[in-house]
């Protein structure tokens, strides 16, 4: 799937979807996000309805080779993540999309319930909600408590108090370290 795409389900985790869109959009990333529903708007796990950019059911999952700057991001949320998890043709996506070379990332619930299903994940340390990591640890990622990881094509956030480091973790992927550092001076996440 080309681009960057945060993909929302009824009850996702507003802090960790919207503050990785924002930490992402000030870095000058075109992020985009998707219902897996065919409803424009979805409602968060704290009842927040949010408009989404496209709904997965209009788009060409057909879209050519991706590349390791292409994105599939996974907030967390409760149900959300179980809504994300149990979507087949989303991680069937992602499966496809991994295999291809492009990137995944997830954060809170979501390494857990969704990565958990990606094929490649065998070795791979990740982070993640506490209690929600069985199914990728089960997969043979290895389970890391820091507030967000990169290995690789895989980035993950520890939770929602971790948004805005697993935001800049995916920033500094696509953007390089300066830009990253740069949102995170302007944003007052540092004080140099």
């Amino acid at each position: 799937m080309k681009g960057v795409n945060i993909f929302l389900a009824d009850g996702f985790e507003e802090v960790e979807a919207l503050g990785t869109a924002d930490v992402l959009r000030r870095g000058g990333i075109d992020v985009k996000l998707i219902s897996i529903t065919d409803e424009p708007f979805v409602t968060s796990s704290h009842n927040i309805t949010v408009g989404t950019d496209e709904c997965l059911c209009d788009m060409d999952l057909s879209m050519g080779s991706v590349s390791g700057q292409d994105v599939m991001i996974f907030p967390g949320g409760m149900p959300g993540t179980r809504n994300l998890a149990a979507c087949r043709p989303l991680i069937d996506e992602m499966n496809r999309h991994y295999a291809e070379g492009g990137t995944v990332a997830a954060i809170c619930a979501a390494p857990g319930f969704v990565l958990g299903q990606l094929q490649g994940i065998s070795g791979v340390p990740f982070t993640g909600f506490d209690g929600c990591e069985t199914k990728a640890v089960e997969a043979g990622g290895i389970f890391t408590p820091k507030p967000a990881v990169t290995s690789g094509r895989i980035i993950t956030g520890r939770s929602s108090g971790h948004s805005l480091a697993f935001g800049l973790e995916i920033l500094r992927k696509l953007a390089g370290e300066e830009k990253a550092a740069e949102v995170a001076y302007g944003m007052f996440l540092t004080c140099e």
